[in-house]
């Protein structure tokens, strides 16, 4: 245990405290933690009576926040995402801010809508950044989900930076996405993240900002095999956990993160990277892959063959090619459509405009391969956080951006894959990530 604690020290306080050598220039590393610290009003103490709850026993709700944030501080990040942060305990809230206040950081909390009782903590420490601006996205949907954007610039610009006109500017993330109850619920999670990357598009174009290094905390409540994952690699994010370890998508099983309430591991925590080199195609066009993405998988999970989910879309027309009207009733049928938190009318109608290649009111079964059995879509070619060589020349706009150099799972046992019993902190482990700042063009979205 003790080699464990110095190991989370020096990716914490030793890496912020201390530089890195990179070439002739001294560079500061930036620190990013995520932990959902479990709410005590989720939190159940007997699993035999599932109403027994932490939050009625102020004395072990208490002493484990205490603990949490004894590791907090003991790490000391530049910057710590928080979900399931009991906002509707004024003591508790009282305590996080004295502590981590008192430590340097400034704190922004939100609650989730409908008072739900937990919510996101973002503590950014004024030693490494200045908050430019702070703002806060309901989704108004099933879930309550809310998330928080925040836009900070470095507290002291990088020397081998500062007689250059370059951004030294970050934007932000904090959220807690829904937990899939059932399969309708897949489509919610995939428009949460649409409606953040829609956000922050908007919160860039309003203001006029060049491209910055977006980074992207929480609870994703979905693994490396979901649309969400899918979704945010086509938008040029990476995993910074998966970056340090030269894990592949493929890699699934390498680690963990959360062992839920029905006993199951897997990997949900991340902080996701988006350098402002990378290349990225038009959101929409992300948008519309990732629902089709989902549209195929339900297909193929009822065991259809192309050939069979041809058949299906076209119900009992029988004409060889597939109808406004039978796609919309698939769609139905699938579950996608036909509830309040399903995709909306246009969504739906913009889906047949993407797939109706020719615009000519029909799928046949080529547009059927094409844009949803088997869509083209674009690779992710480099794992490391950035495309291109920061040395580029031309006439391109140079900015910050970021590599990964290193990244932790508190506990260890969960990096292997596994879950100690004797863990009681959370229900999550905390994830932490090292980044040093690299100076890199700017490159823009491509259609």
């Amino acid at each position: 245990m003790t080699k464990t604690k110095g190991r989370i020290s020096r990716i914490g306080s030793y890496a912020i405290a201390s530089s890195k050598l990179d070439g002739h220039h001294q560079q500061p590393c930036i620190t990013c933690t995520t932990f959902n610290i479990l709410a005590p009003i989720y939190k159940r103490l007997n699993h035999d009576d599932p109403d027994s709850r932490e939050s009625d026993h102020r004395a072990y709700w208490l002493a484990r926040n205490q603990r949490i944030l004894d590791c907090l501080l003991a790490e000391r990040s530049s910057i710590i995402c928080l979900q399931e942060f009991w906002v509707g305990n004024e003591e508790l809230v009282n305590i996080y801010e004295k502590r981590l206040g008192d430590a340097g950081y400034i704190n922004l909390k939100l609650g989730r809508t409908n008072n739900r009782g937990d919510g996101l903590l973002t503590a950014v420490h004024k030693d490494h950044f200045r908050v430019v601006n702070y703002e806060e996205l309901h989704f108004n949907d099933y879930g309550d989900r809310v998330a928080q954007l925040i836009h900070v610039e470095l507290a002291t610009p990088i020397l081998q930076f500062r007689n250059n006109d370059i951004r030294q500017e970050i934007l932000i993330v904090n959220t807690h996405l829904l937990f899939p109850h059932d399969s309708s619920l897949c489509i919610v999670r995939l428009h949460q993240v649409y409606k953040i990357l829609q956000h922050l598009e908007s919160y860039q174009k309003e203001n006029k900002l060049n491209p910055m290094p977006i980074i992207l905390c929480g609870d994703w409540n979905g693994s490396k095999r979901g649309h969400v994952y899918e979704f945010l690699r086509s938008q040029g994010f990476v995993s910074s956990y998966d970056t340090a370890h030269h894990y592949t998508d493929a890699d699934v099983h390498k680690w963990v993160s959360h062992r839920n309430h029905r006993g199951n591991i897997c990997g949900v925590d991340f902080i996701w990277l988006l350098n402002p080199n990378r290349y990225r195609k038009l959101l929409k066009t992300s948008w519309t892959e990732a629902v089709f993405g989902m549209f195929k998988y339900l297909l193929r999970r009822a065991s259809l063959t192309a050939d069979d989910a041809f058949a299906f879309l076209k119900a009992d027309n029988p004409v060889d090619y597939i109808t406004y009207s039978c796609f919309c009733e698939a769609l139905r049928q699938l579950n996608m459509t036909g509830h309040c938190h399903g995709l909306s009318h246009d969504e739906a109608k913009d889906l047949w405009v993407q797939a109706d290649i020719d615009g000519n009111g029909f799928l046949d079964y080529i547009e059927f391969q094409q844009r949803i059995w088997n869509p083209t879509g674009s690779e992710q070619k480099d794992e490391s956080g950035s495309d291109c060589d920061s040395d580029s020349k031309g006439i391109q706009e140079q900015t910050i951006g970021f590599s990964v150099k290193n990244a932790v799972l508190f506990p260890p046992e969960v990096e292997k894959g596994t879950w100690p019993e004797d863990y009681s902190l959370s229900d999550h482990a905390r994830l932490t990530v090292v980044f040093s700042p690299i100076r890199m063009p700017c490159s823009q979205m491509i259609l």
